[in-house]
C-alpha cells in the first residue's frame, strides 16, 4: 500500500502531464492546498477519460463510471487501495468537502453517455452545476473562504468555465453525438441541433455568429458576475483563483477573436497570455494583493 505522501506525489503527476494550464495555477498556491487540487483533478481526469476515451464500447463506459463511483463510496469510508482515491478522500476529510459535491460530478459525467438533449437553458445549468459548478465548490473548500456568499459565486463561477468550455468544444461534441445548447436557443436562431450533428454548419454562417454570440454574452455575465469570488478565499490562495479564472476569461476572449470559428483547430489561450497569466500571478504572491476581474 502506498504512503499518503506517494498517493498526493501520483495526483501531482498526472496533473502536471495532463492539465499544463491548471498546473501552473496550482503553482501559486501553498504546497498541502496545491497537492489537494491535484488530487481532485486527478479524480476528474480519471473520470472523463472513462466518458470521453475514444474506442470504449458505450455499455463498458457506463460500467466504468458505476464501477469508479462504489471505489469513490469505499475510500471515502476508509479503502486505501487506490492512489487517487485515497488522496481525494484525505483531501475531502481535511478540507471537509461534502461527499455530494463528488458523486453530483459523476452524475453529470454519466449523463453524457445517455446522449441527453437540452430543451432549455434551465435544464443546461442543472448540467453545468454537476459537471462544473461542483468542482469551483470544491475548490473554494480547498482554498478556504471567508464569507458564505462565496458558494454561490464559486457556482456561478463554474457555469462560466462550462459554457466556455461548450463553446470551444461544439465541434469536438457534436462528433460524439452531443449538442449542448439548448434546443430552445436553436430554433431561435433559426438553427436546428441536427445542422450541427450533421457538421452542415459553417462559423461564417450569419445564424451561427449570432447564436454564438448570444452565448458568449451569456458566459461573460457569469465571469463579471462571480468576480467577487477571488476576493472571499484564503489571501495566499487569490493569485492561484485569479490565473485560474483569467484563463478561462481569455480563452473566451480567443473564441471571440477567432470569430467564433470552433470547427478547426481546438481554440486555446495563446502562449504569451499564459505567460502574462504566470508572471502576474507571481507578482500578485508577492506582493500579497487582491487581483480583479475580468482580466
Amino acid at each position: 500500500m502506498r504512503s499518503l505522501e506517494e498517493c498526493y506525489s501520483h495526483c501531482r503527476r498526472i496533473a502536471k502531464a495532463r492539465a499544463r494550464n491548471f498546473f501552473l495555477s496550482l503553482a501559486a498556491l501553498p504546497r498541502p492546498k496545491s497537492d489537494a487540487m491535484c488530487a481532485v483533478y486527478a479524480f476528474m481526469r480519471q473520470a472523463d477519460d472513462l466518458v470521453d476515451e475514444p474506442g470504449i464500447p458505450a455499455n463498458a463506459r457506463q460500467a466504468g463510471i458505476l464501477e469508479w463511483r462504489n471505489r469513490l463510496r469505499a475510500h471515502l469510508a476508509g479503502a486505501k487501495d487506490d492512489p487517487v482515491l485515497t488522496a481525494l478522500a484525505n483531501t475531502a476529510e481535511r478540507y471537509e468537502i461534502p461527499h455530494a459535491y463528488f458523486f453530483a460530478l459523476l452524475d453529470g459525467m454519466e449523463s453524457d453517455l445517455e446522449g441527453h438533449a437540452f430543451d432549455t437553458f434551465e435544464d443546461l445549468y442543472r448540467y453545468c452545476y454537476r459537471a462544473a459548478s461542483v468542482v469551483g465548490l470544491t475548490t473554494i473548500h480547498v482554498l478556504g473562504f471567508e464569507d458564505d456568499s462565496a458558494l454561490a459565486l464559486a457556482e456561478r463561477c463554474g457555469i462560466a468555465f462550462q459554457l466556455t468550455n461548450i463553446l470551444r468544444d461544439i465541434s469536438v461534441d457534436a462528433a460524439m453525438g452531443r449538442v449542448y445548447l439548448p434546443a430552445d436557443e436553436l430554433r431561435a436562431f433559426d438553427l436546428d441541433r441536427r445542422e450541427l450533428l450533421d457538421g452542415a454548419l459553417s462559423a461564417d454562417d450569419t445564424r451561427f455568429q449570432r447564436l454564438m454570440e448570444f452565448q458568449a454574452d451569456r458566459a461573460e455575465g457569469y465571469y463579471r458576475e462571480s468576480a467577487p469570488l477571488v476576493g472571499l478565499v484564503g489571501r495566499p490562495c487569490r493569485p492561484a483563483l485569479w490565473a485560474m479564472i483569467a484563463t478561462y476569461w481569455r480563452l473566451l476572449a480567443q473564441i471571440r477573436k477567432r470569430r467564433f470559428d470552433v470547427f478547426g483547430t481546438r481554440i486555446q489561450v495563446p502562449a504569451l497570455s499564459r505567460l502574462a497569466i504566470a508572471v502576474r500571478t507571481t507578482w500578485l504572491r508577492t506582493i500579497g494583493g487582491t487581483p480583479s476581474l475580468p482580466a
